[in-house]
This record gives structure tokens, sequence and C-alpha cells, in this order.
């Protein structure tokens, strides 16, 4: 099954699916294990950043092994890519979806570039998602606001022809200094707008009820990335000092246990939703 037929699987049935960040062998299997043990699906994602660090064809052999090994069905996507050629690049390894964000550039640019990568996409019979919107990212200002107007997400999705939409209605990559508040009311209506699946980014952080309105009201994806990479490494720290073996594969299964724990909690929020 494609993840634009998931998707849609998903919109009927008033559901979503978890997409985590993955950055090696340790975080992509304490993601998938927790998948497994819940028993539901989910997207793999992996950044430009964690391309640029494994390599495509490795980042997704990765993926597709280990969702493999403990039977999860799963698909790879490519979040926040800005390059057209790095989007083929990822294609061309096999990923089921990819992401342009061209959302800091004004509404005529962001549809021109999309619609160029929805193209590409669609030639491999593969999942594009764009982003409209403000939605802060690592090291911008959560003060701004530009969220996303429903009659403009509208026009955008008919005029690029995108399958999913990832939307500003208050989140915000990294952590949140204060509470956030998602517009319920502005997502709602931007679902009645459009019939692309609608994507939640900066999942981390935000309290387990408004996640669970979030999906009734028409989100089908949520990202989680930041208290991935957290977790992992608090861990990881605490069990370094604790430890004076020079053997990485003791340190490393204790932080590994720790994003196993955490992403089945963000499980539970959909299935509970």
């Amino acid at each position: 099954m494609t993840l634009q037929e998931k998707f849609r699987n998903l919109e009927d049935s008033g559901s979503a699916l978890l997409a985590t960040n993955f950055y090696n062998y340790e975080t992509v299997t304490g993601v998938v294990r927790a998948a497994a043990e819940m028993e539901m699906p989910l997207i793999l994602q992996a950044s430009p950043s964690t391309i640029a660090y494994l390599g495509a064809d490795v980042a997704a052999a990765l993926a597709r092994t280990t969702l493999k090994k403990f039977g999860v069905d799963g698909w790879l996507h490519l979040d926040h890519a800005e390059s057209y050629d790095l989007i083929k690049t990822c294609l061309d390894a096999g990923f089921d979806s990819v992401m342009i964000d061209a959302s800091e550039k004004s509404f005529d640019e962001n549809v021109s570039i999309s619609s160029k990568v929805a193209k590409l996409a669609k030639s491999y019979n593969a999942n594009v998602e764009a982003e409209l919107g403000y939605v802060a990212k690592l090291g911008q200002s959560h003060e701004k606001e530009g969220f996303t107007h429903p009659d403009e997400a509208q026009k955008f999705v008919e005029q690029t022809s995108v399958t999913a939409l990832a939307v500003a209605i208050g989140s915000a990559h990294g952590f949140y200094k204060k509470e956030p508040h998602l517009d319920l009311d502005r997502l709602q209506k931007i679902h009645q707008s459009t019939d692309a699946a609608l994507v939640l980014h900066g999942g981390s952080g935000i309290p387990d009820s408004q996640l669970k309105q979030g999906i009734q009201r028409g989100i089908r994806k949520i990202n989680v990335a930041t208290e991935i990479k957290n977790i992992f490494m608090e861990t990881l720290k605490s069990e370094i000092q604790k430890s004076d073996d020079i053997d990485l594969r003791k340190v490393f299964p204790p932080a590994t246990d720790e994003i196993t724990k955490l992403v089945k909690t963000k499980l539970q929020i959909i299935k509970d939703a």
C-alpha cells in the first residue's frame, strides 16, 4: 500500500500515523520496536542532515531492514528537503515519500517549487508533502505568527497537486518555552477546505489532549523528532558517566530502550484518539 492510499484510509477512519525521525541504528531500532510492540504502523523520517550523515541508500536500507526485522508496516519519508536534487536522490533510493519545504518563500514561489516536486514524485508513485505557513524551525522565533489560511490551503493544494500538507496552527520545531495552544478551529476549517492529508510538525511537547483533538479535526500525520534526540542523548550521557567500559554496545541499549518507551506513549495517543 502506498502512503497516499494509507492516508485515504486514515481519512475514512479518522486516525493518523506517527512519523518519527531516526539518525542511526539505535534510534531506528528504538522507534520500530515500539511500533512492533504496539502493533501499529508508522512513518520513518530522515532529514537532509541524516542523509548527509548516512547517505540516502544506507538510510533507506537501514529503515527497510529494521521494519522487516520487526514485522512493522511502515513508510520512509524525506523530511524538510529544500533541494530538488536531494529529493530525486532519495526517490531513486526508494523513499516512499518526500517533503519539499519552500514555506519561507512567497506563496507563488512555494506553489512553483512544490508543483515541480509533486510532478517528480508522481512519476515514482510517491507521496509528496509541502508546507504552507510559518512553523518555527530550530533557532527561529516562536512568537512570529504566520498561520495557514483555509482558502490559501485549498488553492495551494489545487495548484500543486501535493498529497500531504504541513499546516501552521501553533506548533513549532524544537522545545517549547511555554505550553503550545493549537488553533483547532482553524485546523478544522483547513480540513474542510482540502482533501490533502494534513500534517502536524513540531509534535514534541504538545499536550496529549491537543494531539487527540488535532487528529479528530483532521491531522493525519504527527511528526516527532526533538523528544527522540533528547531522550537518547540524555540517557546515553548518564550511561557513559556510570561506566568505564569501552564497549559501546553496552551503553547504547539503555538509550534505545528509552526511545521505545517514549514512542509507545506517542502511539498510544493515536490509538486513544
